[in-house]
C-alpha cells in the first residue's frame, strides 16, 4: 500500500519560509507527477505546483516566483520551498501523487493528509 507523508510545515511570519516536504513509501516503481495543492478555510483545494517525472513543472499564478518544487526520484520525495510568505498562503497543504505504478497496481493517485501552513502578518 502506497503512503505519502508530508512534513515541514508550520507557523511563519510574512515574507518568510518554509520547505515542505513529502515522502512515498510503499512498492512504489514509478511516479508520474508529484505535486502540492492546498486548501484554506472555505475555499476549494487547489493546485500549488507539480512536477512530472520528466521534469515539466506547473505553478499556480500567485505563487511563480515565489515557490519551487522538486523530487528526489530515487527516494520518491517532493519537495516545495516556500519563500516570500504571504497571510494568504495560509492553508492546508497536500501531497499528491499521481500515475502510481507498484507492484500490483498502475495508474493510481494518492493523497496526504496534510500539514498545515500559518503565515501571519
Amino acid at each position: 500500500q502506497v503512503q505519502l507523508v508530508e512534513s515541514g510545515g508550520g507557523l511563519v511570519q510574512a515574507g518568510g519560509s518554509l520547505r515542505l516536504s513529502c515522502a512515498a513509501s510503499g512498492s512504489i516503481f514509478s511516479i508520474d507527477t508529484m505535486g502540492w495543492y492546498r486548501q484554506a478555510p472555505g475555499k476549494q483545494r487547489e493546485l500549488v505546483a507539480k512536477l512530472t517525472s520528466s521534469g515539466s513543472t506547473n505553478y499556480a499564478d500567485s505563487v511563480k516566483g515565489r515557490f519551487t518544487i522538486s523530487r528526489d526520484n530515487t527516494k520518491n520525495t517532493v519537495y516545495l520551498q516556500m519563500n516570500s510568505l504571504k497571510p494568504e498562503d495560509t492553508a492546508v497543504y497536500y501531497c499528491n501523487a499521481e500515475g502510481v505504478r507498484t507492484s500490483d497496481t498502475y495508474g493510481m493517485n494518492y493523497w496526504g493528509k496534510g500539514t498545515l501552513v500559518t503565515v501571519s502578518s
